[in-house]
């Protein structure tokens, strides 16, 4: 498969247009497609070298993407963080990256305001017909905005709640099987809660609670029956940090991630396919705890989960690892990450690397996969999550 070939493939798996189910010797496979899945990708290197946990770890500039309700127990007064991800680089994708910025502002000790925009380029696609007829090229794109706001309602507990703009444009007017697709557009909120367990030395345990990108569906053509669901999210979230002493202290974490998408019917269904595009948004979230075809059991494998390990030395220096863990029926997704950490002064860089798995075709096509972040601290603090250093 060529380049083009992979991006075509990768661009229409992204639309959600087409269920995905399959069979192997032993049993079905029956992926939950969701459109917009760039939402779902782990925008910032600390979380990412953690095997994607983030839900219940300390605060950092990156927590709007992961538990807003975290923002207010920042040390600092705000900060901002940037993202790069080279995306699918080992598959040959040379131009497709994820790119990430956050900040926050603490409007005291008890509130604070924060904004968020990830963006999504798919790269540069030549559009040809099955005769191999050039249709022209175009650069697919995506791009969410979140504005949020979080509040203390206790030392130990936060309240968080955003509200998000979706913009996804892949086929740029393309006319596919006499379909012109067009933009899509949707609107989401996130609501989260966090359980700040530690001590005064940072000792404790933590936890947190998240439902994320509740909102409209999303559709690239003109016919209403046509939209997709978008991946909202249920995320459960558990970490215990020990500090030794003054300079040394590891975190344990631990995520647990489900979609509340219904599960998709087989392919070739369309009157299935047709009755699962039908269901109200809201009753799609409470039936997709209940929809698996194999009941329970499927149920449970639906869930991903993710384990991380943090050590800092003297909140300067900082060595990460993880795994996540998605199961065989449900996307296969399953690999290690290592990271670490650096803090100087008002500056902080991240970076984190997923270690390649499987060979040939059962390859992992996001091993190789290193992600950059830069953070600045606008107001000074210990943050430990990865945002300045105490004077």
């Amino acid at each position: 498969m060529n380049q083009k070939s992979i991006k075509l493939a990768i661009l229409f798996c992204l639309t959600g247009f087409t269920a995905m189910k399959a069979y192997s010797q032993t049993e079905p496979i029956n992926i939950v497609t969701t459109a917009v899945p760039f939402l779902r990708i782990s925008p910032d290197a600390r979380a990412g070298g953690m095997g994607e946990v983030g839900i219940a770890s300390t605060a950092d500039v990156n927590s709007p993407f992961w538990n807003l309700a975290k923002t207010p127990f920042n040390e600092s007064k705000g900060a901002i963080g940037l993202t790069y991800t080279p995306w699918l680089k080992n598959l040959g994708l040379n131009d497709v990256y994820l790119a990430t910025m956050s900040g926050y502002y603490k409007i005291s000790d008890e509130e604070a305001i924060s904004g968020s925009m990830r963006y999504f380029n798919l790269g540069n696609i030549q559009f040809t017909d099955n005769m191999g007829n050039d249709f022209g090229s175009f650069r697919p794109r995506e791009f969410s905005i979140d504005l949020g706001y979080s509040r203390k309602l206790s030392d130990k507990i936060g309240l968080g709640i955003a509200l998000r703009y979706i913009y996804s444009n892949l086929a740029g007017g393309q006319n596919v099987n006499g379909t012109t697709y067009q933009a899509g557009n949707s609107v989401a909120g996130d609501l989260s809660f966090y359980y700040n367990g530690t001590n005064e030395s940072g000792t404790g345990f933590s936890a947190g609670a998240t439902l994320t990108n509740l909102g409209t569906k999303i559709g690239y053509t003109t016919d209403a029956t046509q939209k997709d669901f978008i991946p909202a999210n249920l995320g459960l979230g558990a970490a215990y940090t020990k500090a030794f002493d003054e300079d040394n202290k590891i975190t344990f974490g631990m995520d647990f991630n489900k979609l509340m998408v219904p599960t998709p019917p087989a392919v070739g269904d369309s009157a299935g396919l047709a009755e699962y595009r039908s269901i109200p948004v809201v009753k799609s979230w409470f039936t997709s705890f209940t929809d698996a075809p194999g009941g329970f059991s499927e149920e449970l494998q639906e869930w991903t989960i993710s384990t991380g390990i943090e050590y800092w030395y003297q909140n300067q220096f900082a060595l990460r690892t993880g795994y996540f863990y998605e199961d065989k029926t449900k996307g296969n997704r399953k690999y290690f990450t290592v990271g670490a950490g650096l803090k100087y002064n008002v500056f902080g860089l991240n970076f984190s690397y997923i270690i390649p798995s499987g060979s040939g075709v059962n390859q992992n096509p996001l091993s190789n996969t290193l992600r950059f972040s830069l953070i600045f601290d606008l107001g000074g603090g210990d943050g430990s999550g990865g945002v300045g250093v105490k004077d």
